[in-house]
């Protein structure tokens, strides 16, 4: 037997499609053959992503750069200085920064797992000469399965009987309408998923009719399963925020052992010891590094996070939160996505006039309104009838099943009082003709009574307008029913276009009446119908979610592109696109083919908002083609087709109420609302994340800097011996008196203008020129200023590793610079003096800790020969915080320079 992926199924006969598998369709297979097929080709289930143990997990935590020169920097001060304050304090700062992540890894993971479905697909499967109940997970090839209206589609499978049978395959292709199925068409070998009409895929839905297929294809050999590898090739890059901490830590790594060869060299020149230089050379390495930064990030991250989640959003990974913040382009796909995935009636046109329709999706609360002002006609119920009849779809508490198009019609007859179930009671079929894709109507026959209470027998139709009208005799217009002739067909036909380029798909409703005596439909009851009345024409659209417009709108304004992928038809997404304010003209999938060099497509992008017709392949290759032009690129969707453009995307955004489990596996972000706007909150909560994550890089950095200055000032003029802090201070000020209150600036509000600016450039480092200076100026301040205490300071000069008054008023004035400075790098431009900064009062909460814990081991006797500290006098608490204010007010001066500057450019720019 050829194995089943290597064959085109849908190209084939059904009867050799029986033959090739040795399947008996009238049979099934039997009890001992399923069990030698399921060992040969393994259960039916797509293979689950291979789960990351929590140890390794936990191990990733140290992998970034800043964290293993820091576990160096602890190795060697180990080794040569055989003490162990150093190393021991260096070991806090790193196990805190890794539990931080690892834990809220965990919960993320968890929310996740709390998401994915707990019910197993059950299947009916014809074993052994009878129906049977199976799990999903038991069927191999050449299983006979029976499908019915509201299953879903376990396997694939090649039909071989149908009847209306109609399928949902937006999980796999894109397209909204349902797909009409027969088990004896014609397709071609090469033929794309949405054309196979006589093939069943897994996973997709069956919204109407019965059939019974083969199974062709089980677990990963499934459609479904194809898409699912793919996402084997698209691997994630690292996050813009993750490029910019590694870059960032590769540059003070750098700045670290420049200094550190300078420092040694002039302590060699002067003579000092190599054992002393060498400690000196540790402790300003640790200098250099701000010890307290990954936690910082980390935590900040973590605090982004549980605000996402509490919005309705899951985050996988602590460095993707602020990924959306810096998004360029997002790639969203249309249906379920953008719209609420439940058709809707529209528009109406009977009697020559035109009436619109109020209300989304299967909610009944909308109403009929006229668009000449007048009230409706009395045949408006004839049209609500023939829909309410010729429908087969059932409407549950806004919960449709059947044909989401027949649903569509429904809760247009219930918004025009029609009581369906109640009518459907009162008038049940005498005969039927299903919907065939062949002739593209649908009739049902009732017993009726005409305007003289005689009784006759009335035919409901609906179908495709053109069909109809070929098939009427008359229609209903404003005066009643009028013979139809040219100009009334060529109305309908003019109408029937322009709510086509709407992008509405077009229904006709039509009836016909036939004599009670002696009434047979017979078995071609088709054949009778050739006196149609045509009654009215509805335009049914998938409508965008109400929300969705505002959204978008806020994206642009924040300089954010929202493109439309689809695999959906062109005329349709174009239309959707335009109501939601897409701006781009509409291209398909084949389009871009016809585009082979991606840097091409990359400058056509410009001006495309729609892309439809897709496959999963044109998805990654649009995503990579944005990347490559350095955008950072967010992709949303639910369907398996959009799992392999999450995964390669910067971030992947799925829905987690729709979205298939291969979908939330490769997502990087899940919304647990399903909810478009959702993602305009991430953008916003993405862009306070890296605001705040700017203004305490700013703070620690000025700090790491001032100490590197403070090392090369004390090693060039011989103060203090060269070593104007112990390690263990300069650990303890990175960690107690840097890292709270840095962490009080990761929960400051995100700024009111947040969205009103464009998103910052990929390559824009995260010390930006203006950044790096105001750094610069307020290291120099720092390091300046504590110089001139230790120089200046009553008592006998400082010496290494010694306490004195000296080397107190050093420490406590370089932490009263680090508490002034946290106060001023919250915004870069507004007052400190300004009512927003009582916004947040956690930065102020801990300047006090900090002081009060400076406190402590100044003035607490029993600290002072752990932190190498003494007593000061009120005078002496004094000068050292006059010296640490003037970082305060330089500035203070600085934001009003800005200030003016910002202010001309606005009067220059209007």
């Amino acid at each position: 037997m050829m194995e089943p992926d290597q064959v085109p199924w849908h190209a084939l006969p059904a009867g050799d499609v029986a033959v090739r598998l040795q399947a008996a369709p009238d049979q099934g297979l039997s009890a001992g053959e399923a069990a030698r097929r399921l060992e040969r080709h393994g259960p039916n289930q797509l293979r689950e992503a291979a789960r990351e143990p929590r140890w390794r997990a936990f191990l990733r935590q140290f992998q970034d750069l800043m964290i293993l020169i820091l576990l160096i920097a602890a190795v060697v001060s180990l080794l040569i200085s055989r003490e162990w304050e150093t190393p021991l304090a260096i070991a806090v700062v790193v196990l805190l920064n890794a539990t931080i992540g690892f834990v809220q890894e965990s919960r993320a993971e968890a929310s996740l797992e709390a998401l994915r479905k707990m019910t197993s697909t059950m299947a009916t499967v014809r074993r052994d000469g009878r129906l049977a109940r199976l799990d999903a997970k038991e069927l191999v090839p050449g299983d006979v399965v029976v499908v019915e209206a509201g299953d879903r589609v376990p396997a694939d499978g090649r039909l071989l009987s149908a009847a209306s049978l109609e399928v949902r395959e937006a999980e796999l292709t894109g397209e909204a309408q349902p797909a009409a199925k027969s088990a004896g068409a014609r397709v071609e070998e090469g033929a794309p998923l949405g054309d196979r009409t006589n093939a069943l895929f897994m996973n997709t839905s069956v919204t109407r009719g019965r059939g019974e297929m083969l199974v062709t294809a089980t677990g990963m050999a499934t459609e479904t399963g194809r898409i699912a590898g793919l996402l084997a090739t698209a691997k994630p890059a690292p996050t813009p925020l993750q490029r910019q901490i590694n870059a960032l830590s590769r540059t003070l790594a750098l700045i670290s052992a420049v200094v550190v060869v300078v420092v040694v060299v002039l302590g060699l020149v002067r003579g000092q010891e190599f054992g002393v230089l060498f400690v000196t050379a540790v402790s300003l390495a640790v200098a250099a590094i701000p010890e307290g930064l990954p936690a910082v990030v980390a935590f900040t991250l973590a605090m982004g996070t549980d605000r996402l989640a509490r919005r309705g959003a899951i985050v996988k990974r602590l460095s993707s939160v602020e990924t959306l913040g810096s998004t360029s382009q997002i790639c969203t796909d249309k249906t379920g996505t953008l719209t609420l995935n439940q058709m809707t009636a529209r528009e109406l046109i009977l009697a020559q006039r035109r009436f619109t329709v109020s209300g989304h999706g299967y909610a009944i609360d909308g109403r009929i309104r006229s668009t000449d002002g007048r009230p409706p006609p009395d045949t408006l119920d004839q049209a609500l009838i023939a829909m309410a009849l010729c429908t087969d779809a059932v409407l549950r508490d806004e919960e449709v099943v059947g044909d989401p198009t027949e649903a569509a019609l429904v809760v247009l007859a219930e918004k025009g009082g029609i009581d369906v179930a109640a009518l459907r009671q009162q008038r049940p079929r005498l005969a039927e003709i299903p919907f065939d894709a062949d002739h593209k109507f649908m009739a049902t026959f009732h017993h009726w009574t005409d305007d003289d209470d005689q009784p006759i027998v009335r035919c409901f139709i609906k179908g495709a307008p053109d069909v109809l009208v070929a098939r009427a005799t008359h229609y209903l217009g404003p005066d009643g029913i009028t013979g139809i002739d040219p100009q009334a067909r060529r109305r309908y036909d003019e109408a029937n276009a322009t709510l086509a380029e709407q992008g509405r798909r077009v229904l006709a409703v039509a009836r016909q009446d036939f004599a009670a005596d002696g009434f047979d439909a017979g078995d071609d009851a088709k054949k009778l119908l050739d006196r149609m009345v045509l009654i009215a024409l509805v335009g049914i659209v998938d409508p965008p979610r109400p929300e969705a417009r505002q959204a978008i709108a806020q994206c642009h304004d924040a300089g954010i592109r929202v493109r439309m992928i689809t695999g959906d038809h062109a005329v349709t997404a174009a239309a959707i696109a335009r109501d939601l304010d897409i701006p781009g003209q509409a291209v398909t999938g084949a389009e871009l083919d016809q585009i082979p060099d991606d840097t091409e497509l990359a400058r056509r992008l410009d001006d495309i908002g729609v892309i439809a017709r897709v496959s999963p392949e044109h998805k990654l290759r649009i995503v990579g083609a944005l990347q490559a032009r350095g955008d950072v690129v967010a992709m949303t969707g639910d369907g398996v087709n959009d799992a392999p453009a999450l995964r390669k995307a910067d971030i992947g955004v799925a829905m987690g109420v729709t979205g298939t489990e291969v979908t939330k596996e490769a997502a990087t972000m899940v919304l647990t609302d399903d909810n478009f706007a959702t993602i305009v909150g991430a953008v916003r909560e993405g862009r306070g994340v890296y605001d705040n994550i700017v203004k305490f890089t700013r703070f620690q950095v000025s700090t790491a800097l001032g100490f590197v200055l403070i090392f090369l000032i004390t090693s060039l003029t011989g103060i203090a011996g060269g070593a104007p802090f112990t390690a263990l201070q300069i650990l303890f000020v990175n960690l107690v008196m840097d890292g709270p209150p840095a962490m009080s600036l990761g929960v400051d509000p995100v700024s009111p203008d947040a969205m009103s600016r464009p998103p910052r450039p990929i390559r824009e480092p995260i010390l930006t020129r203006e950044r790096l200076i105001r750094i610069l100026l307020t290291s120099a301040i720092m390091a300046t200023g504590t110089a001139a205490v230790l120089a200046w300071a009553p008592g006998p000069a400082p010496a290494v590793g010694q306490a004195g008054v000296a080397g107190t008023m050093a420490l406590v004035t370089f932490v009263f610079f680090q508490a002034f400075n946290l106060l001023t790098v919250r915004h870069p431009t507004r007052s400190l003096f300004h009512r927003e900064t009582l916004h947040n009062t956690n930065p102020l909460i801990a300047t006090l800790a900090v002081v009060a814990l400076l406190l402590l081991i100044v003035e607490l006797d029993a600290l002072h020969g752990f932190f190498t500290t003494t007593d000061l006098t009120f005078g002496q608490w004094l000068t050292c915080l006059a010296v640490g204010s003037a970082i305060l007010w330089v500035g203070e001066l600085v934001k009003a320079v800005l200030r003016v500057r910002d202010r001309r450019q606005s009067t220059h720019g209007a």
